[in-house]
């Protein structure tokens, strides 16, 4: 059984790993932190776990203890994972802060560790943080100590783009238009997050600027060398809560049957992601692990529609899917949602 500590749990990403590891067969939950809420129930905060958990949220901080108090054999660390739900920049300072025992394995669901660059942060040992899109990974994910799980946005468009850049045909610029549910700016309010703000509303932010391009761009590098064209990627703001719907377009010589004959042989080994010919519609992934991606062929350019639920494929559910293949586990463990289509 593998033991599991949130850092971070009474947000929105810390709320969705804990639905999903309270009915994980293979989890037990070992401590939920969260200084704010240190005392009280994990009910009282995410409400709808009432009669699901009797778990309190804790600030203590010797978090290698708290493992050790829970293993039947003591020190043996090795079935241990902690999940770091907390804003960009803190994951650092946390790590910086406290020293994990190098057995316990860690998925940090912030930007922190996500570029190559950063990949290797002072006071952790075990190896560097592998960027964990499974699709992308999933053989260095099965062996990595550390996982960086990617962005929500990077996430979505990225499923979209890998089957082109795998065959070296990312030749010219990419057009990206995505929307995000509310649930994608976090728990705490701003003005563009407060309901009389963003109900009947629709925004851009960011545009051609958006964080998440790096990582992307480091991805496709991956596979397909130097992209040398531009991503043009414009984010937006949706009233709706969660969910993130990507229309991309690309010159490309491919036919539609070609392009979906691509797609389909890239993704035939990963459960968790689709291609649909016929087109799709967010209420299809929310509440589910899943991608589904729908190709469209118009003139010479190539149309390409991938959606996602942020909270889940985009953050949470992603990073349960890193903890299975790192322990060894199906990989659709714990994670067979299923969405309410209304």
């Amino acid at each position: 059984m593998i033991k599991a500590g949130i850092i971070g749990g009474a947000g929105y990403t810390g709320g969705e790993m804990l639905r999903i590891l309270i009915n994980h067969p293979n989890v037990e939950i070992a401590f939920v932190n969260s200084s704010s809420n240190a005392g009280n129930l994990i009910s009282d905060v995410h409400t709808d776990l009432f009669g699901d958990t009797d778990l309190r949220f804790t600030d203590r901080t010797d978090f290698t203890e708290q493992f050790k108090e829970v293993f039947p054999t003591e020190g043996d660390l090795e079935g241990a994972v902690l999940f770091l739900c907390v804003g960009h920049g803190d994951a650092k300072k946390f790590l910086e802060a406290n020293p994990i025992d190098e057995q316990i394995k860690i998925i940090d669901l912030s930007q922190d560790f996500r570029l190559a660059a950063n990949s290797s942060p002072q006071g952790r040992l075990g190896g560097a943080f592998i960027y964990g899109l499974p699709e992308l990974n999933k053989e260095k994910i099965a062996s990595a100590q550390n996982i960086a799980n990617p962005g929500c946005f990077a996430t979505c468009i990225q499923l979209g783009l890998l089957p082109l850049a795998a065959k070296g045909l990312l030749q010219s610029e990419v057009h990206i238009n995505a929307t995000t549910g509310s649930t994608g700016a976090g728990q705490s309010l701003s003005k563009t997050s407060h309901f009389s703000w963003r109900n009947n509303n629709l925004s851009i932010y960011k545009a051609f600027e958006h964080q998440h391009l790096n990582e992307i761009g480091e991805s496709l590098a991956q596979l397909q060398g130097e992209v040398k064209e531009a991503l043009n990627f414009v984010p937006q703001r949706g009233d709706f809560t969660r969910g993130i719907l990507a229309a991309m377009y690309i010159e490309s010589d491919l036919t539609e049957d070609e392009a979906y004959e691509l797609y389909e042989s890239y993704y035939a080994n990963h459960p968790f992601t689709h291609v649909s010919r016929k087109n799709i519609d967010l209420k299809q992934v929310v509440n589910t692990n899943k991608c589904l991606v729908h190709l469209e062929k118009h003139g010479n350019k190539l149309f390409i529609i991938s959606i996602i639920d942020n909270l889940l494929k985009g953050a949470s559910g992603q990073a349960v899917q890193n903890m299975n293949l790192m322990f060894g586990l199906e990989e659709t463990a714990g994670l067979k949602l299923k969405a309410a289509n209304f």
